[in-house]
């Protein structure tokens, strides 16, 4: 950059000095051209040259002024290229702030549009969820219903399940047979003819009819009156109570119609082996064709009182078998002794027993009331038991008290029970 020219210098580069229109300056004094020509004129050369010496000190003056000018204009073009600077880098700034201004605009109006948009579907999520949860509190309500209404068949379903168990175990109780048959000897005079009319030779066959009694359980303080007619048992049944007169004292009876438990008659089909025999507890010791080697070769022993041996089976899990021998007999000398040795490597002793088969036919169950028989509740112990009876026994035999021929009586005290049989012809009384 130019340094710039003091305001003396400026008018000697753009006039002539010998111009007398033109005005110089000379620090601070201001001589026109017309002056100087007629200074010169006029021969004052001194004034001239004095003014010119004040005008080099006032020039120095003014140079000084301009160095000092010069400096300061200097440090302002410093101060101004500093500024300009600052202003540059401030546009700079203001560039990058409006540039990041706009971007986070962009971002900003994206931002908003995201924003509309969860919130659109924030909207539309939360009316969906709350249809979802209107129709899984009907869904709910609906189950509830349903469970309500499947509780309540369920409880019925229990209530009649339980009512089938109980009368399933009453009908068990009914139909159930538990007794003791006692031990006969039965004698067969013939053997069993089959369909085909040919008698069986290998087997002993018989048919048992097991027929069970109708009984009622007798408590104390009953009596079980059976009467020769059917219309006597009627006319008792009909009336309330039976006042008794027992020696000085009088009771009232209470007549009831009897009702029996359920009865069963059967058939059981028995047949019984001449052949065959079965054993047990013959330990495997050996491996199990030698072990059914050993015991064919056992039972085939005469001497130890088996036979020829047809047919043997053996099961080494649990030691049993059986054994089928060629001729009858042999097997029931076995069965009859239940004890045989055999040989398996060492004796053992194995029980043996017939083989026997049964079946059962025929299977019926009945139950009813007897005609002629009145079950009499109340009595008190007023005496002993035989005098009570016979006090009963009368009391009904008199056709004034609506009774008639008695033909059987039994009467239980308090503290004891009987059980009564019963049979087309009477009672019968068991302990």
């Amino acid at each position: 950059m130019s340094r710039p020219c003091s305001c003396f210098e400026a008018v000697l580069l753009q006039r002539p000095l010998y111009n007398k229109e033109e005005v110089y300056t000379f620090g601070f004094a201001h001589v026109t051209s017309d002056q100087y020509e007629a200074s010169s004129g006029s021969g004052s050369w001194e004034t001239l040259s004095t003014s010119l010496e004040m005008s080099d000190n006032a020039e120095d003056r003014v140079n000084g002024e301009l160095r000092s000018l010069d400096d300061e204009m200097i440090a302002a073009e410093a101060e101004l290229q500093k500024c300009k600077d600052l202003v540059e880098s401030a546009d700079n700034e203001r560039s990058r702030l409006l540039l990041e201004k706009a971007v986070a605009d962009d971002e900003k109006r994206k931002a908003e549009a995201e924003l509309q948009a969860f919130m659109h579907s924030e909207e539309k999520l939360a009316d969906k969820f709350k249809r979802d949860c209107q129709e899984v509190q009907e869904e709910m309500k609906s189950l509830d219903r349903v469970n309500q209404d499947l509780k309540r068949e369920l409880d019925d379903l229990r209530k009649k399940f339980q009512l089938k168990r109980d009368e399933s175990d009453s009908l068990q109780r009914k139909f159930k047979i538990q007794a003791r048959i006692p031990v006969k000897t039965v004698k067969f005079a013939h053997g069993l003819e089959t369909e085909e009319g040919d008698e069986r030779e290998d087997v002993v066959a018989s048919v048992f009819t097991v027929t069970q009694r109708p009984s009622f359980r007798l408590k104390g303080g009953q009596a079980l009156i059976t009467f020769e007619e059917e219309k006597v048992a009627e006319q008792i049944l009909r009336l309330a109570k039976c006042s008794v007169t027992c020696d000085k004292a009088k009771m009232d009876v209470k007549p009831y119609s009897l009702i029996l438990d359920p009865s069963v008659k059967f058939e059981v089909h028995i047949k019984v082996s001449k052949k065959t025999i079965k054993f047990r507890n013959a330990p495997p010791t050996l491996p199990e064709e030698r072990m059914r080697d050993r015991l064919e070769l056992s039972f085939s022993r005469a001497s130890r009182g088996g036979g020829e041996v047809e047919k043997l089976e053996y099961n080494m899990s649990d030691g049993t078998g059986r054994v089928t021998f060629v001729h009858t007999g042999v097997a029931e000398n076995l069965a009859l002794r239940g004890k045989f040795c055999v040989d398996a490597g060492s004796d053992v002793v194995v029980d043996v027993f017939p083989l026997y088969d049964y079946q059962l036919k025929k299977f019926q169950t009945y139950s009813g009331a007897p005609n002629r028989t009145v079950l009499l509740g109340g009595i008190q112990g007023l005496m002993d038991e035989e005098d009570l009876q016979d006090h009963l026994e009368i009391h009904f035999q008199k056709p004034s008290n609506y009774g008639g021929e008695v033909e059987n009586i039994k009467y239980v005290p308090d503290g004891k029970e009987l059980t009564a049989f019963f049979c087309e012809d009477g009672i019968e009384k068991a302990g």
